[in-house]
């Protein structure tokens, strides 16, 4: 049922209602000038980093092969580039309107607390950006390489002020913070030298013949096609960097400088099988092999694994698999019985 006062109290909501829309229609009347020239320039800033953005993209596609421009580097001189002109769009903003312009001189004025607040508030987001343009100047990696990072292993594809895009092996997209990348061990199969050597292993009896199975390895490595052949290099080419060891250059376009290859891995191509272990019921071969990158290694050294099994089974060569006895406590019992029981029938014979 309803009351006077039920009445009045709705009417006083329809009231502070009605004033708040008309304060805001009033409001967006007054500043509806400034309202569209906030539109204009926020889309203007938007259209121009859009533009600058594929323009650079463009140009480096164009000069790469041609300067051999470093893509880390270019990436993140580009995604800077991109931040500073939209920083440049809030500062219009922000002194072609005059409130706007006193609200950042007072908070200028205060820019010791603003400053503490600010820092505590965007204290992740300032250490990756700090940590991106570190790994880009410093370079532990570069846009193409291959890494294990993290557990994972994959393709980097993009570093940004902010995170690090990994294509993994399983095609997922690991997007990991610049800050945490900073902090981590990181192995690059592609930095400097590409080649690696990846291990084999392969278990035999005890009764096969070492030499056979290692000649069946050896032979059937040499068969896949991505086996690298025996070879000794002098020099690898290795992509500019921002800052290279035996000189400071500065730039993007630094041709390639010729590397000397560490010495104890100049000759390659060899492939080796070794006994590793001598385990319960097998003994353990190792053969490692040579291949010219990390790319193309895991899967080469499944093939030749299946073709060394065949090979292996055609030969008479026996990978074994561990034995087990299962004695039951109920044949325990019997065996105890069939003991005693011949122990006593070897007993009346003596007598």
């Amino acid at each position: 049922m309803e009351t006077p006062d039920n009445h009045t109290s709705f009417a006083e909501n329809m009231s502070y209602f009605d004033t708040v829309l008309e304060q805001a229609f009033t409001w967006f009347s007054n500043n509806f000038g400034t309202f569209l020239f906030i539109l204009f320039i926020g889309l203007i800033t938007a259209i121009v980093a859009r533009n600058v953005n594929s323009l650079l993209e463009r140009h480096f596609v164009k000069v790469s092969s041609r300067l051999h421009m470093d893509p880390t580097s270019f990436r993140m001189f580009r995604h800077i580039v991109v931040a500073l002109i939209y920083f440049m769009g809030i500062v219009v903003v922000i002194f072609s309107i005059p409130s706007l312009r006193n609200l950042s001189v007072a908070l200028f004025t205060g820019a010791g607390i603003a400053g503490i607040v600010i820092g505590f508030a965007a204290q992740n987001t300032l250490s990756n950006i700090i940590a991106g343009i570190s790994l880009a100047v410093f370079q532990p990696f570069r846009v193409g390489d291959r890494l294990d990072i993290m557990n994972e292993y994959g393709k980097v594809t993009d570093l940004n002020l902010r995170h690090t895009v990994i294509i993994t092996w399983d095609n997922r997209r690991l997007i990991i913070p610049n800050s945490m990348i900073s902090n981590e061990a990181i192995i690059n199969w592609t930095i400097e030298d590409p080649a690696v050597i990846w291990p084999i292993d392969v278990g035999i009896s005890y009764d096969a013949n070492i030499d056979q199975a290692r000649k069946i390895m050896i032979e059937e490595a040499r068969k896949h096609p991505n086996v690298m052949p025996p070879q000794e290099v002098q020099y690898s080419v290795v992509k500019p960097s921002l800052i290279k060891s035996e000189t400071l250059r500065m730039g993007f376009i630094d041709p390639p400088v010729l590397h000397p290859v560490d010495p104890d891995f100049r000759e390659r191509g060899g492939v080796k099988v070794n006994v590793v272990e001598l385990g319960e019921s097998s003994v353990n071969l190792r053969m490692n092999v040579w291949f010219k990158d990390r790319s193309v290694a895991y899967s080469s050294g499944c093939e030749i694994r299946e073709a060394i099994k065949k090979r292996f089974d055609k030969e008479g060569i026996e990978i074994p698999y561990p034995y087990r006895t299962i004695v039951y406590k109920t044949d325990l019992g019997k065996e105890k019985k069939a003991t005693e029981k011949l122990s006593h029938t070897e007993g009346d014979k003596v007598e």
